[in-house]
């Protein structure tokens, strides 16, 4: 398909793209692909990284399993094997992809780092500014300038780790890692942990670290929903998504938290303070996901482990609270989360917020002016992504046939005149 939808002028290092091009190859970008696929719409998909999937390849730990159950994560057009548990491992979602990727023939281009992507008013196209491994051998630092009608951001919600500034971090002389650098606890057996953070990755490190002897302390300085992932074997998440089909969010809100209480019973005493505001009501408002309870809780409860409040500062091997308390520790773990990079180079756009986010509320966030589309920002996790997906692909369709009609009846050349003019 490719030398079908582009033209390369090597002399400039510009690629025309006759459909659209897609920043990221991750979930979001696959689906994407496929969906334009499927309705004949040819298209780049630019990936920074050297394979799909990054993140999930190469910034989660080993145990990692899905949250949700696997028939609302799977991307359009398949799903999971039947095999494949309720919760399938990260092993088992990364043949996933890879196997999804192969069966639709998405070929990305690896290393290719867009450095910026700005709509040109003159020509009506955008311009996409990429570096990285180049065609021509030897060649690691090429840059090349893809000029497409169509933009796809689908770089996603969680592209850059998120590291706080903490009062004396640089002094503390221990290890101190990023939870996407983080595999296992088989390099912490006997050490004392700080885990700082309490989302779903900081309570799964705890447990892990837990199983491999350590000595986890995790710091909950947020109020926090714990939510147990199944009730009476049914995924909490579907019995919330069956609920609300007949019942508004405030509602279903109440019932979950009333059955968080039957089974989990009263977290506050341990140091988890819920919010105010429910646990969907929260996700959709600020995009904080309840934590999915797999067992971490009930280390919290027999003291394996510890809950602390905020952290004031650092100094070499000890951590001051904000209560005062002072810990001996070894290492510390920064399970602080993500964001999303789009501010870094998307440019002259207003379509996305500072944080990375488009401003347009959901349902309706998955296009912007201009022929830029957003795939994977919805904060509703896969689900969200492939149904950005089949949204985006079929607008992007409907005005690529469009504009085929008359190109078929004059020269190739004259079709892309605007682009050519301006390179």
């Amino acid at each position: 398909m490719a030398s079908r939808m582009e033209r390369i002028d090597f002399s400039s290092r510009c690629v025309l793209v006759t459909g659209p091009v897609i920043v990221g190859a991750g979930p979001s970008g696959l689906a994407m692909a496929v969906c334009l696929k499927e309705h004949g719409v040819p298209y780049v998909v630019l990936e920074r990284a050297d394979c799909i999937a990054s993140l999930w390849q190469k910034r989660t730990y080993d145990r990692l399993k899905l949250h949700l159950p696997k028939k609302f994560c799977q991307l359009p057009r398949m799903p999971f094997p039947e095999d494949y548990p309720e919760y399938p491992s990260k092993r088992q979602f990364v043949e996933y992809v890879e196997g999804y990727a192969r069966h639709f023939e998405i070929r990305p281009r690896f290393n290719q780092a867009v450095q910026s992507a700005r709509f040109d008013e003159i020509s009506g196209l955008w311009r996409v500014r990429t570096t990285g491994a180049g065609a021509e051998s030897g060649n690691r630092n090429l840059e090349v300038e893809y000029i497409c009608r169509w933009l796809v951001v689908a770089t996603g919600e969680n592209a850059e780790k998120v590291v706080p500034e903490l009062e004396g971090l640089g002094e503390f002389g221990g290890e101190v890692t990023h939870s996407c650098d983080y595999k296992s606890g088989e390099s912490y057996r006997g050490k004392r942990v700080l885990v700082v953070g309490c989302g779903n990755s900081s309570m799964e490190l705890g447990l892990d670290l837990c199983d491999h002897n350590a000595f986890p302390v995790m710091v909950v300085r947020d109020s926090v929903h714990v939510l147990p992932r199944e009730v009476m074997g049914k995924s909490t998440f579907e019995l919330a998504v069956l609920l609300m089909k007949w019942l508004p969010v405030w509602l279903v809100d109440k019932i979950l938290l009333l059955l968080a209480w039957l089974v989990l019973g009263d977290i506050e005493k341990y140091g988890l303070r819920r919010p105010s505001t429910g646990p969907l009501e929260l996700k959709n408002r600020e995009g904080r996901a309840p934590v999915l309870d797999i067992g971490a809780l009930g280390k919290i409860r027999s003291g394996d482990i510890k809950v602390v409040p905020g952290i004031k500062r650092f100094s070499p091997g000890r951590v001051e609270l904000v209560n005062g308390q002072v810990l001996d520790i070894d290492s510390i773990i920064l399970a602080t989360g993500y964001r999303s990079n789009v501010p870094q180079w998307l440019q002259g756009c207003d379509f996305f917020s500072k944080d990375g986010f488009p401003k347009t509320p959901f349902p309706d966030r998955w296009k912007g002016k201009s022929g830029l589309y957003a795939v994977g920002f919805t904060r509703r996790g896969l689900a969200g992504a492939s149904s950005d997906a089949v949204q985006a692909a079929s607008d992007i369709a409907r005005l690529w046939k469009e504009d085929v009609k008359p190109c078929r009846s004059r020269p190739a050349a004259a079709c892309h005149r605007r682009c050519i003019s301006q390179l």
